[in-house]
């Protein structure tokens, strides 16, 4: 009955994308139909709207991505964006690599507001071979690939210690699922702007190596300090930030304007919002029926949690199923290794990339004023398809570790 109000509340969403309402009103609505259907008494209403407003995990949201945006708008004044778009270009002569490789950089940065950097390179490099629609959903997609299995995110390193799975074994069965993720978005939209670009400028790869680091130094620099000194991003941005101030010479007059350009109301309303609705779905508790469900279908194990992992990660986000779920399902399938890991990280990236809950969404769409409906529409035929070759892509390589 439970996972039938689930299905109510997820079923409101949709209609209102379709409808194209705005995230904000279909989140607001399925919240509200939420405390109905689920019978929430007033008390803990009121305790659900505390921990997801007040919340350590809000807080490091909004803080990530006003300093994310903050920094955006400091390489923006000095056309850095631009300069690195132009560098890729002269490094590879291909919009199509430009396109893939800078949101993919990009997205070595574990903030939901790397999306509005790699939005400004994407739609530059991709002009008007793509509408603002295509744009957002390549912008999105590649951005988030390499959320799906590096451990600069906190949800693989939970994941890695859960399973025992050593980091390299997994990166490495990881490489074929990642070239499979490139390669869609590839056919189904990347095909479709022009290979060449007309080089005029005639600078060497050499000189233009040396523009591209000097441009995106300061996405390298903060995702160093993350990496390798494990600082949250709201800490290692501002490091940066002051970097940069002398660096690039800016003045106080200068940068003075950013303190309030960087603030987002629209993206402060949405992500509390989505913060609130994920509050909501962990208090019913409606993630940890999902094993019960799906292990009582006429299907194999791996496929019965490569689902859960699906579903559990649309409800409740990709650290909450991986630490509920991950040690079921390694005990059910003990012998399941690598290759295992890889599939459950692929599915929960691809509930991810559907997912209302994931604020990354909501920013992207707000940043090419399209709508969640338009993402959608584009998302779901390609990480359906990524779904079922990774499927057949454990079976392979079940069979090649049983050799």
């Amino acid at each position: 009955m439970e996972l039938v109000k689930l299905f109510l509340v997820f079923l409101v969403i949709l209609v209102l994308l379709w409808l194209k309402r705005p995230l904000w009103q279909a989140i607001a609505c399925s919240i509200l139909l939420s405390f109905f259907i689920f019978q929430i008494p007033v008390s803990s209403v009121c305790s659900i709207l505390t921990r997801a407003i007040c919340s350590k995990s809000t807080a490091t949201i909004l803080l990530s991505f006003y300093t994310i945006t903050f920094l955006q708008r400091m390489l923006e004044k000095r056309n850095l964006l631009m300069t690195a778009e132009s560098s890729l270009n002269h490094l590879f002569r291909n919009r199509r690599i430009t396109t893939i490789l800078a949101p993919i950089f990009i997205g070595l940065l574990p903030s939901a507001g790397a999306v509005y950097i790699c939005g400004s390179i994407v739609d530059s490099s991709c002009g008007d071979y793509l509408s603002k629609e295509d744009k957002t959903f390549v912008t999105s997609y590649y951005r988030h690939i390499p959320e799906s299995f590096l451990p600069t995110y906190s949800s693989i390193l939970i994941a890695l210690g859960l399973a025992g799975v050593e980091t390299g074994d997994f990166l490495l069965s990881m490489l074929p699922a990642v070239g499979i993720l490139v390669f869609l978005g590839y056919i189904f939209y990347l095909r479709k702007i022009p290979r060449e670009i007309v080089n005029d400028q005639g600078m060497s790869k050499k000189a233009a190596l040396r523009q591209l680091i000097k441009s995106l130094w300061t996405i390298a620099a903060a995702i160093l300090l993350i990496i390798a000194f494990h600082l949250e991003v709201y800490i290692a941005t501002p490091l940066v930030i002051v970097t940069a101030f002398f660096f690039y010479r800016f003045s106080l007059r200068e940068i003075k304007p950013f303190f309030l350009s960087a603030l987002e109301p629209k993206i402060i309303v949405n992500t509390l919002l989505i913060m609130i609705f994920k509050e909501v779905l962990t208090y019913t508790d409606v993630i940890s029926k999902l094993p019960g469900l799906f292990s009582s279908l006429p299907i194999p194990t791996y496929l019965a949690f490569a689902l859960i992992f699906f579903f559990g990660s649309i409800v409740g986000g990709s650290t909450a199923i991986i630490v509920l779920c991950l040690p079921l399902a390694f005990a059910a399938i003990p012998d399941g290794g690598a290759a295992l890991m890889m599939l459950l990280m692929s599915s929960s990236y691809c509930a991810m990339q559907v997912s209302p809950t994931h604020v990354c969404l909501a920013l992207v769409t707000e940043y090419f004023h399209t709508g969640m409906g338009d993402l959608l529409k584009r998302t779901l035929p390609v990480i359906l398809i990524f779904f079922l070759l990774i499927l057949l892509y454990y079976q392979v390589l079940t069979a090649l570790l049983l050799i």
